[in-house]
């Protein structure tokens, strides 16, 4: 008996409901876990925004005893781990810094110590900003919104470099501007995130290497008498899993 059209789709309905469930389950989880990312994004701007109230690098400079500046009095009241803050022009970077034992533990947790998948701005924990090294490392994540350390990128576009050589950066004791004057990607394989050095000698041959690496060269005179910053964060031009985009600056003390 030849079968009708009818017998055919009554056939086949089993099989195209279960295909429309599982397209409404993904559909369904797909939705959820965007959902829950935007979520953490807007947590993560909120939580940070409420940081900036709290900081104002233009407040007296009277020192309390410990020689710590006003201007974080009330973000060490959060968390005492705070040790700094950055800005640059006419990015999404305007954020607190904060230091602890190792270098995992601010990785997936803001600045009042809250999981997020955001992280925090954090400085390496082998640095001291009351006993500076000669290179200070800065870490953030790359994030899709376009916060943390993601819009160092910008510095990728010529244009945008050379509107923006020097950006703020403070400490609990000092206040700097850096002039910038390296950018460039690497992989982990380049020890670029080295905070001390055996002699004077070793220390021009690290800034010697990473003018080199620069994308830009630029007329900024940086010598062993100087010290440094090293903003870090992901990047993907080399390497998916051990890429890293890194931004260095001179430092000049604001007085």
């Amino acid at each position: 008996m030849k079968r009708t059209g009818t017998d055919q789709k009554k056939k086949s309905s089993p099989f195209q409901r279960l295909l429309t469930v599982i397209c409404l389950c993904v559909l369904i989880y797909s939705g959820w876990q965007l959902a829950g990312e935007l979520f953490g994004y807007y947590q993560n701007r909120k939580v940070l925004a409420e940081a900036q109230t709290m900081f104002d690098r233009n407040a007296a400079k009277a020192e309390n005893k410990r020689g710590i500046r006003p201007q974080f009095d009330q973000l060490r009241k959060v968390n005492r781990d705070i040790v700094g803050w950055i800005e640059l022009k006419d990015t999404m970077i305007n954020y607190p810094i904060v230091q602890a034992e190792d270098n995992d533990f601010y990785l997936f947790r803001n600045y009042k110590k809250a999981d997020t998948k955001a992280g925090s701005i954090f400085m390496d924990y082998r640095n001291s900003v009351k006993n500076e090294s000669p290179n200070t490392v800065i870490y953030g994540h790359r994030m899709k919104d376009g916060s943390m350390f993601a819009q160092l990128t910008k510095y990728l576009k010529k244009d945008f470099f050379e509107a923006h050589r020097t950006f703020h950066y403070d400490t609990l004791y000092k206040s700097y501007e850096a002039e910038i004057f390296a950018v460039y990607n690497t992989t982990v394989d380049f020890d670029y995130i080295q905070t001390d050095f055996q002699d004077l000698g070793e220390y021009a041959q690290f800034l010697h290497q990473v003018k080199n690496k620069s994308i830009y060269q630029t007329d900024t005179d940086v010598s062993t008498d100087d010290l440094i910053l090293t903003l870090s964060t992901c990047d993907y031009f080399l390497s998916s899993e051990t890429g890293r985009l890194v931004v260095q600056a001179k430092l000049k003390e604001v007085t």
